[in-house]
């Protein structure tokens, strides 16, 4: 497998005015990213607007990224859903199209117990001939994947590798790599905790704010792996502002309303979700000029 470690970006979808996807727009922000020293990207994922997709635009997304990014970055393919048949078509159409490594989700809403969640991944990773990371976001999916429960996958299936802890226990991510081993992949999904998990051994990280600024995701990772840990926590702090502004609102509201103002994509979102109010839009605009990113305004 290519390797996944570093500042893996949770891809925006972009849409155009009549709400459908604008490819375009999403070839020149995946190039946008390259360009500036991402480790690899992720499509299709909670920053990715994943609910509001269909399975047919997911599809053609995870074909879309795989066509468009270089063979030597690694393509990870987000599935959420609390339907099995539906994830398993979804991971077979990834693999076919492409991508690298799958993101699956712990199911939503339905709630499963610990050994309901371990039966979800055991079919998937029967099912599916691709690495594997459990996508663990509490807060959108009412449960979590316990480090006991991850351990007990990982023992039994080589094809789960790693998990994205979208989780603000960082007791949990610990665990994490105490249950299921040094070489076990642990990456962080909350901005703040990107840092202190690359401290205890971790992976990487999937941040949001990497959409805005990927070269200073990606440089805190590789002065991280250089040995420069000081001058890497002080981009860690750099960013905090920024990292509490995306998140003023649901992600990625404030997010898609950022990159509208870089003229990055479009600020369109597709419902339930709406643009970020206008009270908000200038206390996000103070935050992103500190950054001296050039805005329209």
């Amino acid at each position: 497998m290519k390797s996944l470690k570093g500042s893996i970006v949770p891809v925006v979808t972009p849409f155009d005015n009549n709400m459908s996807i604008d490819f375009d727009g999403m070839k020149k922000h995946i190039e946008f990213l390259l360009k500036n020293g991402s480790h690899g990207i992720c499509i299709c994922g909670s920053t990715g607007e994943a609910t509001s997709l269909s399975l047919e635009e997911k599809k053609k997304i995870y074909a879309f990224a795989s066509e468009n990014v270089p063979a030597s970055i690694p393509v990870v393919a987000g599935i959420v859903s609390s339907n099995i048949s539906e994830t398993i078509e979804l991971a077979r159409s990834a693999k076919s199209s492409g991508s690298s490594v799958l993101l699956i989700g712990v199911p939503y809403y339905s709630r499963p117990n610990q050994e309901g969640i371990y039966d979800y991944f055991a079919r998937i990773c029967d099912s599916v001939d691709l690495p594997i990371i459990v996508y663990n976001i509490p807060s959108r999916t009412g449960s979590n994947i316990e480090s006991k429960t991850l351990s007990r996958l990982r023992k039994e299936f080589s094809n789960l590798i790693g998990i994205k802890e979208a989780n603000r226990d960082f007791e949990q991510m610990n665990r994490d790599i105490l249950e299921c081993g040094k070489d076990f992949l642990v990456y962080s999904g909350i901005e703040s905790l990107c840092f202190p998990l690359l401290c205890v051994g971790g992976a990487g990280y999937f941040s949001a704010t990497a959409n805005i600024l990927p070269n200073e995701l990606a440089r805190m990772y590789n002065l991280f792996s250089d040995g420069k840990w000081e001058e890497a926590r002080n981009i860690h702090f750099e960013l905090l502002p920024i990292n509490i502004a995306l998140f003023m609102d649901t992600n990625p509201v404030p997010l898609k309303a950022a990159l509208g103002m870089l003229g990055l994509i479009q600020d369109i979102l597709r419902p339930p979700l709406l643009p970020l109010a206008e009270e908000k839009r200038s206390e996000l605009m103070a935050v992103l000029e500190r950054y001296k990113l050039e805005l329209i305004k």
